[in-house]
């Protein structure tokens, strides 16, 4: 950084939206997720870092802060549907990730966030530790790519043809939607909020191309599989899954990411899994031949001594 550069943190309102999303648009490290539509229509509340070159009138580098207030305590946290977020920009170094970090304002007490891939430094003060995603290069031959995937998926790729599972493309949202939301309301109860959101930046994003929805049908065209994939810097996101528990033997979530995979073998695009540390997804991500890509993420407790023990 030199003396033309400065950080500034900017609430939402005063953001000049079309700097920011040139700045996504061209950093090495950009994601979906840190556009400002994205951002509107899943966090609650969000502001920003930008590090500004005043010579260029650019944002150069970005950071997002999703935050949400509780009890009178602001706190950062990372919003839903959202897997990576942080400091964005091209040739991020370990100073200009210490200079964000640090510019974060005392009034966020508690901070517990996803970074992203390019932002794994280490950072005095800023205990970073690493999470977990998986990604596939797609740029091979559809015939490499399932040569390469094991011998199970395989199996029950052949296991839903055999059963007559059928493809289906852009399957309507809402039905992906709701297929995802009765899987999330057992393990999480999942807000209904967060649905409507989802849908509007789905439509949002299905305008501008970059959204499209993929389906997996069994007997009766009863949809055992689905799925919705965001597009943007040359990756495709597997966002959203809705699978009906009639498909789990059938291989129907096996068959629709290898439908994904044939369709878009070839092209210089990487299929982002958005995870996952759970090691049953993580086995059954790279299953697939998808590699590991690490990124950091940032838990720190800075509420006073006598609140700490609301957040371990």
């Amino acid at each position: 950084m030199t003396g033309s550069t400065s950080i500034r943190y900017i609430p939402r309102t005063n953001l000049d939206t079309v700097l920011w999303d040139a700045c996504i648009d061209h950093a090495a490290n950009g994601l979906v997720y840190a556009y400002t539509a994205y951002l509107d229509s899943m966090a609650p509340n969000w502001d920003a870092l930008v590090l500004e070159n005043n010579d260029t009138n650019s944002y150069q580098a970005v950071m997002p802060l999703t935050w949400n207030k509780k009890y009178g305590i602001s706190y950062m946290h990372q919003p839903f549907l959202a897997a990576q977020l942080g400091i964005f920009g091209d040739g991020l170094t370990q100073e200009m990730i210490e200079a964000f970090l640090k510019a974060i304002p005392a009034q966020f007490q508690y901070i517990d966030i996803s970074l992203n891939h390019a932002n794994l430094f280490p950072v005095e003060g800023f205990p970073l530790y690493e999470r977990m995603n998986y990604v596939l290069d797609l740029r091979h031959p559809y015939d490499d790519l399932f040569a390469n995937y094991r011998e199970n998926i395989r199996r029950n790729i052949r296991k839903s043809e055999q059963a007559g599972c059928k493809f289906r493309q852009n399957v309507p949202v809402e039905e992906v939607v709701e297929l995802a939301w009765m899987q999330m309301r057992k393990i999480s109860g999942e807000e209904a909020g967060n649905k409507d959101k989802f849908l509007r930046l789905f439509k949002t994003l299905a305008a501008e191309k970059k959204a499209v929805t993929y389906g997996i049908s069994g007997p009766g065209d009863q949809l055992l599989a689905s799925c919705v994939f965001f597009f943007s810097h040359k990756r495709a996101y597997y966002i959203l899954v809705g699978n009906h528990p009639n498909g789990k033997t059938l291989g129907a979530s096996h068959a629709l990411i290898d439908a994904f995979i044939r369709d878009h073998a070839g092209k210089d695009m990487l299929l982002d899994f958005e995870g996952s540390d759970i090691r049953n997804l993580a086995f059954f991500y790279s299953s697939f031949g998808a590699k590991e890509e690490k990124y950091a993420a940032l838990k720190l407790n800075r509420l006073p001594f006598y609140l700490k023990w609301m957040k371990k």
